[in-house]
C-alpha cells in the first residue's frame, strides 16, 4: 500500500514528511572556501529522528577529524577562525576516504531503516557543506553516497522565514535555545545548534497547523 503525502498538522511518519528524504544536518571544518582546492579538516552529522509523538529530534552526534588531502590549500584566516592544528600529534585525523566511510555508515543505515530513498543535507549555509562533502566523494571515488548531490535543506532560510534570523548564533538565541560562542566554529557543536534550530522550527511549523 502506497503511503499518503505528507500534510502539514496531520500525523507523518519520516518517510513521507519530506518525500522520502532522511535529513541529516553536516557542518564541515575547512581550510577555506573553496571545495575543490581546500581542505576538509573536520565533518560531524545528526541524523534527525521522530518520536512517538510525531516531532523531530536530534540522535547522537558523528564525527571525525580529518588529513588534509595532498596539495590541500590551507587559508591562514581560516585557519585562525576555526582554531585547528590539522598536524597535531593527538589529533587523531582519518584519511578523507576513511572519514567519509565512518560517517556515512551509520547515515546510510538509518535511510534504511525510516524507510527513505536517501538522506538530504541540512546546514546552516547548506550549499558550503554539500560542496565540500561531494568534493570530497569525488576525490575518494566513493560510489554510494547516501546523500542527495544538490538537494539540501537550509537553517539560513529557515531562520530567517521564522525568526527573522539568518545568522546561526543569532537565530539560535531568538529560538531561545542556548548558545555558548566559546564553543562556536567546531564541526560538533555547530552541528548540534542546527540540528536544534532545524527541528525547533520544522516543529514549531507543525504547532501552528492545528
Amino acid at each position: 500500500m502506497t503511503e499518503s503525502a505528507y500534510k502539514p498538522g496531520t500525523p507523518a511518519t519520516m518517510r513521507n514528511r519530506f518525500r522520502g528524504f532522511l535529513p541529516v544536518v553536516v557542518d564541515v571544518e575547512t581550510g577555506g572556501f573553496n571545495s575543490t582546492t581546500d581542505a576538509l579538516l573536520e565533518i560531524a552529522a545528526i541524523v534527525i529522528e521522530m518520536n512517538d509523538d510525531g516531532r523531530l529530534q536530534p540522535s547522537s552526534c558523528i564525527s571525525t577529524h580529518v588529513v588534509p588531502f595532498e596539495g590541500a590549500n590551507l587559508d591562514p584566516k581560516s585557519m585562525e577562525v576555526n582554531g585547528i592544528d590539522p598536524w597535531h600529534p593527538l589529533r587523531a585525523a582519518r584519511q578523507e576516504r576513511d572519514a567519509l566511510g565512518y560517517i556515512f555508515s551509520p547515515i546510510r543505515k538509518a535511510v534504511k531503516d525510516a524507510g527513505c530513498t536517501r538522506a538530504v543535507l541540512v546546514g546552516h549555509n547548506a550549499h558550503f557543506d554539500l560542496g565540500f562533502l561531494n568534493a570530497c566523494v569525488t576525490r575518494s571515488g566513493i560510489k554510494r553516497n547516501p546523500f542527495h548531490p544538490f538537494s539540501c535543506l537550509d537553517t539560513v532560510t529557515l531562520g530567517g522565514l521564522a525568526l527573522g534570523q539568518t545568522v546561526l548564533s543569532r537565530a539560535v538565541q531568538a529560538a531561545e535555545l542556548e548558545w555558548n560562542q566559546a564553543e562556536a566554529h567546531s564541526a560538533v557543536y555547530d552541528t548540534e545548534k542546527t540540528a536544534e534550530l532545524f527541528c525547533h522550527v520544522v516543529n514549531r511549523w507543525e504547532d501552528l497547523q492545528t
